[in-house]
């Protein structure tokens, strides 16, 4: 039986992959939103970049909750060269919004939810495909490197890849 997540943000979420920052810190109250996370973890200055080229700050700054799929500075220095500079080109836009979007789910997915779900639907429209094999949880072709890291307006799960709608 497979399982998906309602769609029910607006297509502006697509900033939420920003929510990458999550290598925060868990003490105290989560006061930090995704792109704050994001920010403080040091690992995701790519993935900001992008979210700022792309006008999604302050979305991910919204209320959420939103699930962000957030891969690491090393996921997209992995990618080919010259990709992540032609993407941050003001002409390519609205690729980089449809691929940052698609790293963004609607609602909050811990980690242990997701391992039960084949796939969810992104904020981008298309759906992730989810799998789980020797205790790794796969997003696509990605592997969740660091799951369930809260922010005040969802959560973020740290990803060795960048994931391509298609």
């Amino acid at each position: 039986m497979r399982t998906r997540l309602p769609l029910t943000l607006a297509a502006g979420v697509t900033g939420l992959m920003l929510a990458g920052a999550v290598q925060a810190d868990h003490h105290g109250e989560m006061s930090k939103d995704i792109v704050d996370t994001a920010v403080e973890a040091g690992q995701f200055q790519t993935l900001v970049a992008a979210v700022e080229a792309a006008g999604l700050v302050e979305t991910l700054k919204g209320e959420g909750p939103f699930t962000v799929f957030a891969p690491t500075d090393e996921a997209f220095a992995a990618l080919p060269e010259g990709t992540v500079e032609s993407l941050l080109m003001e002409e390519n836009r609205e690729q980089l919004q449809s691929i940052l979007t698609y790293h963004v789910v609607p609602g909050s997915v811990m980690a242990e939810q997701a391992m039960s779900l084949d796939n969810a639907t992104t904020v981008q429209g298309q759906d992730l495909t989810i799998t789980t094999g020797d205790g790794t949880l796969m997003i696509d072709e990605a592997s969740v490197i660091q799951a369930d890291i809260e922010a005040s307006n969802g959560v973020i799960h740290v990803i060795d890849a960048v994931l391509m709608p298609e």
